[in-house]
């Protein structure tokens, strides 16, 4: 004969209780990165192509100058338009327009700055960011679920106690989502983009960029057991 199977609910001899524990982390960022968007314009369609491919390599060398400081540059899209002229009746093509979108991960903030404004100075090219954030394996990801685990002990045992009971074993332990925000778009961010026009004279200084740090949050949902209440 098999044994009954766990009711999903405490007994009068074992009663369970259900919590939720919760962990918010504010903690310094570990990676920026940079949206970087370049663009040509010209009545041929490669000379501007010709224009594009130049510059995306110049910045492309820029960004490889730093090193392990720039952990990856990723190319996002590539566009060739043309722009066709508004008067007259006839179609006609009067220029060719190109974008190529880059994002840079930079793992080192001491040449944020100084790249940032670098960047910012090329001829026809904008740049988006920072964007903060934290990496993948992060330890603090781990942290705020050990903190999210001991905040839901802590309840449990809170509860148990006004009850003049004990915990006695666990039942379960669910994990609600331990989620680090994406990153906010460059509007809502203190420095928003940066276009580059090209002119010529003496770099421009610096920026001086003040990492933003980061919010890291934790839920999980427990149930215990525990001894009979005195009531």
């Amino acid at each position: 004969m098999t044994s009954p199977e766990p009711l999903p609910y405490g007994t009068p001899d074992t009663p369970r209780v259900a919590v939720r524990g919760e962990a918010h982390l504010e903690v310094d960022p570990e990676i920026a990165r940079l949206g970087i968007t370049i663009s040509a314009r010209g009545t041929d369609r490669h000379k501007a192509l010709d224009d594009l491919t130049r510059r995306n390599n110049h910045i492309i060398d820029l960004l490889k100058t730093h090193g392990d400081a720039v952990e990856k540059i990723e190319t996002g899209a590539v566009t060739i338009t043309p722009q066709l002229n508004d008067k007259g009746r006839h179609e006609r093509i009067r220029a060719y327009r190109g974008h190529i979108h880059l994002t840079a991960t930079v793992g080192d903030f001491t040449i944020l700055g100084e790249l940032t404004t670098r960047l910012s100075d090329l001829e026809l090219t904008r740049v988006d960011g920072p964007w903060w954030d934290l990496r993948t394996n992060s330890p603090a990801h781990r942290e705020a679920r050990r903190q999210a685990v001991h905040d839901a002990v802590r309840r449990a045992r809170e509860y148990a106690e006004a009850l003049g009971a004990q915990l006695v074993a666990l039942v379960e332990l669910a994990d609600t989502g331990a989620e680090h925000p994406a990153p906010i778009a460059p509007s809502s961010r203190s420095g928003g983009s940066l276009r580059g026009a090209g002119y010529a004279g003496a770099a421009p200084a610096a920026l001086d960029l003040e990492p933003q740090r980061q919010s890291v949050y934790a839920h999980v949902n427990a149930r215990l057991t525990m001894t009979p209440p005195i009531l």
